[in-house]
């Protein structure tokens, strides 16, 4: 952290906006995890902003627009102090409104942009993602459609979700990209093969989702049968039966190293995440996501914990030994097409 308490920034993209080093995602707080709370939800935004979080992640998907709602008053309050992510692609089934379909064709994208922008109620998005692909269409088209709404003054920045290396290569070359978007943690490592490297030399700044394993890192929950009924991460292969009893042991060296610094797990796996920018060569923005102003607190801390060599090497070999993938389809992850 800087002196004034504040988390130092990393660059969004080449030629981007200045962003705290960490950033926020905010999916929880309308969706997908269970219960929440709106007005310690709003306490947790204004807290990260205090702490100099200033990326603040949403999708239209996130509750079906909901999550864009709840945050646009944050937003309007603050729209000069922070950037605005949001995405589209992830469309409810025509047929069955429990399932989702992804669209990456050009009159959905307008729509879906019209749609964000109109809930958030701002005249332009930061960073708009590609939130996942659709491979029946060419990337270059959806970037090519991207691209006219940067020209047309809705959008400032282009990302992309869970994209291979040579897509990003490809949708690079029709327009700049910003921010690649995967997830990447002490359990879920694919993206270093070709993601990573590509983004590195293409100048994109990598934005982890998950680097907390979805609060599995943070010992907050050891099996799926501890979630509500509610909570998507029931559903996730990792944390049911035998996966769920096998990963659990792989904390043990997370463990060592935080009692080491005095820490906690979770801040372990963020000092883990933010250590990827050294590690690798490229600017690193991770989002966890939280609806605790106490746990942005914690969050924040962890970029100020620098990890020895020794202490990486003792973590280096946990994503080797996870048990289970982290969708039940990977089809539509990166990974799933490398």
């Amino acid at each position: 952290m800087t002196d004034n308490g504040r988390i130092r920034t990393a660059r969004l993209g080449e030629g981007g906006p200045e962003v705290g080093v960490q950033g926020l995602g905010c999916m929880g707080m309308s969706f997908a995890y269970g219960p929440s709370d709106a007005t310690e939800s709003r306490a947790t935004l204004e807290r990260a902003l205090e702490l100099g979080v200033t990326l603040y992640d949403t999708a239209d998907a996130y509750g079906a627009g909901e999550n864009e709602r709840f945050l646009s008053p944050f937003f309007k309050q603050h729209r000069d102090e922070l950037v605005i992510a949001t995405k589209f692609a992830l469309a409810i089934h025509p047929e069955d409104p429990t399932k989702r379909i992804i669209r990456n064709d050009a009159p959905y994208i307008r729509t879906c942009v019209e749609a964000s922008l109109k809930r958030l109620d701002v005249d332009v998005i930061d960073l708009y993602y590609m939130h996942r692909r659709d491979v029946n269409i060419p990337i270059e088209e959806t970037v090519g459609v991207m691209a006219d709404l940067v020209r047309e003054g809705k959008v400032k920045q282009l990302g992309l979700s869970e994209v291979t290396a040579a897509e990003l290569r490809a949708a690079h070359a029709v327009h700049p990209i910003a921010a690649v978007q995967s997830e990447w943690s002490l359990f879920s490592r694919d993206i270093e093969a070709h993601v990573v490297p590509a983004a590195r030399g293409l100048g994109v700044t990598l934005v982890p989702y998950s680097p907390l394993g979805r609060g599995f890192l943070t010992g907050s929950f050891a099996k799926a049968e501890d979630l509500t009924a509610d909570d998507f991460r029931r559903r996730q292969p990792r944390f049911t039966g035998e996966n769920a009893a096998a990963n659990t042991a792989l904390l043990d060296p997370v463990r060592t190293v935080a009692d080491a610094h005095g820490a906690s797990l979770g801040q372990i796996a963020l000092a883990w995440a933010q250590q990827r920018a050294t590690v690798h060569g490229l600017p690193v923005v991770p989002i966890p996501g939280t609806r605790k102003p106490g746990r942005v607190e914690e969050n924040t801390a962890a970029t100020r914990i620098e990890l020895t060599q020794e202490q990486l090497d003792l973590l280096e070999p946990i994503a080797g030994k996870v048990a289970g993938d982290r969708y039940a389809d990977m089809t539509f992850t990166s990974a799933g097409r490398e």
